[in-house]
């Protein structure tokens, strides 16, 4: 075959000497706009994984890599004038001018032709090439020659950067934040050879303005640079090697990924690799990385299907369906990373301490967890816990393992959680006539036992008319109440957590079939009618509610005023009001299902000012030493809908009248609505709340392992975390986490003790 590689970066190159080295009789060219052995660019900076797979695919160059390379395990964080450090990370960095002279080398030693100092124009250049690899980089005049083709996603991203270089050393990678008096700055820094380190200034859009770096040419930026970062760089100067550019060379980093990464143009097959297909912010430096996995799946598929013609399609078929998977992760990981530096300033460094300041730091991409830090350094990790179970009020004793986060005490008001888990609101639909019964006893009483803090029942109704369906709970009379007595009486006394009560209406999700018998679907007999912010249906089959008046505000704000007060009387201990999920408060609050043009409709203040109401009698009538949580839809994941900044600013003003924590979860408001679920995908809402609006919040939603919670809870994404479907499965889910993570000093109910150590002795054995 005839390949021609656009572009001489890593992803060309090394695809050019993988194919030349696995067949030789290909023919190979690498076409370059520069000149032979000139490159422009700092250092680059890829993974030990990395590293290991090049070593596998051509030793040669991978040996040469290595003699060139940085390789070092330490991070350091200047920050708040603490200098903190840890180990185990695993980076590799070398100058990308060396590693491309690297790469260029191997591929004449192998017979890869290289052409320099031409730009090509496109792909129809080669009309002779079966296959062409359009690896020219972010601006590639190939994807851009077939964007109806390529399908280009491109976000633009706020934060500024400037990319620099020093003669100072570094032993670490290093960050260093300082304020000034319009922001935060931030370095990112790292050695790539004897001589060099790599030094990238990034803040926000307001502060580059604010310091009018906008109107700077380069020289009056690197002069603030080097003033600003001058205690980490010890008098050393900071250099550009972007001479050519003009203006002040400060970037916007460009997000990109494409719906379809390769095309047949008539003659030839055209496919993407390293930056013309996808792009990752420098945060988590996975650029070259990206680059240099691409060329190797390339010819990893093409050895499976063979080195012909005939065999392009399928080739290029499976290379992008298994790097679209590993590109995604990685893409996911960098714009968790990317996004943590753009917001670092308000919700970050002006909250946080120092000490879990790094901790947030280091698992910003949310790849790196509690445990796998103490994989890295335990040594690190062991104090940290030290420090928080302290500032949680805990006596660590020096010759004692310290508690990990998710089992340190948390206060509000009068009440204190032996442990942040929180078994979640999850509906029954068992009751009849609203009344707890054995099952819930059962049910309830077996996870109070299983070690949780706070054990929640699911939304209890304040009338009849606010159930989902007719097997929902409520607390609207005395025979109700009776139930929930008997319930708080057996948590109390078998148990060391607390019972929780959420109250809430369902509203336009009202009068509907027991779950099992069809989930939203209208009763077709016993249905009563249905109360909402305006007169729109859940489905378009369903019952249309009544727009509420002021009378049935007045009813329904003093039916939630009685169910506090008779929960108060039996002796709940945490009261939450249900404000989420498209039920009857929730409605106020979107404007997917509030369309008022009255004063309860329109800005967010008139959304929510019936909510508020309720809130505010509520709060009067439950007892002042107990709390009271605020569940919020974060995000209704459809267009028009709330979305997080919504969400912060109704937090506010429950925070204003009140609330003590803000359990953030999210969707279940339009029907047609489209989340993007994955693994704690909502903790991202729980983060923004704690941390810019300033109060406690409970984060929920594919919190699954001891692992999760401790990496939440330690980074200061949440002071709670909500287990659902984990505590159905199995009603002692915090006792057999624990004893996985190898803490014995949780107590067993004294009836089961009997059974903990051999449950620990069998962990032990299986290894786990």
């Amino acid at each position: 075959m005839r390949i021609v590689c656009i572009g001489g970066g890593p992803a060309g190159l090394y695809f050019a000497l993988l194919m030349k080295k696995n067949h030789p009789e290909h023919s190979l060219v690498v076409v370059e706009r520069n000149k032979p052995y000139d490159t422009f660019g700092w250092g680059v900076v890829f993974s030990d994984a990395t590293m290991a797979a090049m070593v596998e695919w051509d030793p040669e160059s991978a040996a040469e890599i290595q003699d060139a390379f940085n390789h070092w395990d330490d991070i350091e964080i200047l920050f708040k004038g603490t200098r903190q450090r840890t180990s185990g990370h695993g980076f590799v960095g070398i100058g990308r001018k060396k590693l491309l002279n690297i790469l260029q080398r191997r591929c004449e030693a192998l017979g890869v032709e290289l052409v320099f100092e031409t730009d090509a124009t496109g792909d129809l250049d080669f009309p002779d090439a079966d296959l062409i690899i359009a690896s020219d980089g972010f601006n590639s005049k190939i994807r851009n020659a077939y964007q109806d083709v390529f399908l280009p996603d491109l976000a633009v991203r706020p934060n500024r950067y400037i990319w620099l270089g020093t003669n100072k050393l570094f032993d670490a990678f290093t960050f260093d934040f300082r304020k000034t008096d319009h922001g935060w700055f931030q370095a990112h820094i790292y050695k790539f050879d004897d001589t060099t380190s790599t030094c990238i200034v990034e803040t926000t859009e307001e502060a580059y303005l604010a310091h009018g770096l906008d109107k700077m040419e380069q020289q009056g930026s690197i002069d603030f640079c080097q003033d600003l970062f001058s205690e980490v760089l010890e008098g050393q100067p900071l250099m550009t090697n972007a001479r050519h550019m003009r203006g002040s060379a400060w970037l916007n980093f460009n997000r990109l990924i494409c719906g379809k990464w390769s095309h047949f143009n008539g003659n030839s097959h055209v496919v993407l690799m390293g930056d013309a297909a996808h792009t990752a912010h420098f945060a988590i430096g996975s650029g070259t990385k990206l680059a240099i996995e691409d060329a190797i799946e390339l010819t990893r598929q093409f050895n499976i299907h063979g080195h012909d013609k005939a065999a392009i399609p399928a080739v290029l078929h499976d290379y992008e369906e298994i790097r679209r998977v590993d590109v995604a992760r990685i893409q996911n990981a960098a714009r968790n990373a990317m996004e943590w530096f753009e917001v670092v300033g308000r919700r970050y460094a002006d909250q946080l301490e120092p000490e879990q300041f790094m901790y947030s730091m280091l698992t910003r991409s949310q790849r790196i967890s509690h445990e796998n830090l103490r994989l890295r350094d335990a040594k690190w990790l062991e104090g940290y816990e030290r420090w928080f179970a302290a500032d949680a009020g805990l006596n660590v004793e020096p010759d004692k393992r310290s508690l990990p986060p998710m089992l340190t005490p948390f206060t509000v008001r009068g009440v204190t959680l032996q442990n942040r888990i929180v078994v979640s609101p999850m509906a029954m639909y068992s009751a009849a006539d609203g009344l707890i019964d054995d099952f819930h006893m059962v049910h309830l009483g077996s996870r109070a036992m299983g070690g949780a803090a706070l054990v929640f029942a699911e939304m209890t109704c304040v009338s009849p008319d606010g159930r989902i369906t007719p097997g929902c709970l409520g607390l609207w009379n005395e025979q109700q109440a009776v139930g929930w007595k008997r319930l708080a009486d057996f948590v109390h006394t078998n148990s060391g957590a607390k019972l929780g009560i959420q109250l809430g209406h369902a509203g336009r999700k009202g009068s509907t079939k027991l779950a099992w018998d069809g989930i939203d679907q209208p009763l077709e007999t016993g249905a009563w009618p249905l109360l909402s912010a305006s007169a729109l249906p859940y489905l378009p089959h369903g019952q249309v509610p009544k727009a509420m008046d002021r009378a049935d505000m007045d009813r329904v704000r003093d039916d939630h005023v009685a169910a506090a007060r008779r929960a108060a009387a039996v002796g709940v201990d945490w009261l939450e009001l249900h404000c989420a999920h498209g039920y009857l408060l929730s409605s106020f609050l979107s404007p997917l299902t509030n369309q008022r043009n009255d004063e309860y409709g329109g800005s967010h203040e008139n959304r929510a000012r019936f909510p508020l109401e309720v809130f505010e009698a509520v709060r009067a009538a439950w007892p002042q030493d107990k709390p009271i949580s605020v569940r919020l839809s974060c995000n209704d994941w459809f267009e028009g809908g709330n979305t997080p900044d919504d969400a912060a600013i109704f937090a506010q003003m429950f925070k204003d009248a009140g609330a003590d924590v803000i359990d953030c979860s999210s969707g279940q408001v339009w029907k047609d609505e489209k989340p993007v679920y994955g693994r704690l995908f909502q903790t991202p809402f729980s983060d923004k709340i704690r941390n810019e609006v300033g109060i406690p919040t409970i984060a929920v939603g594919a919190i699954s392992e001891a692992d999760h919670a401790n990496s939440i809870i330690a980074a200061g994404r949440a002071d709670l975390c909500a287990v659902a479907r984990p505590h159905l499965a199995d009603p002692s889910w915090l006792l057999h986490e624990t004893a996985k993570i190898g803490i014995k000093s949780v107590a067993w109910p004294k009836q089961y003790y009997s059974a903990k150590a051999q449950y620990e002795n069998n962990l032990a054995r299986a290894g786990k």
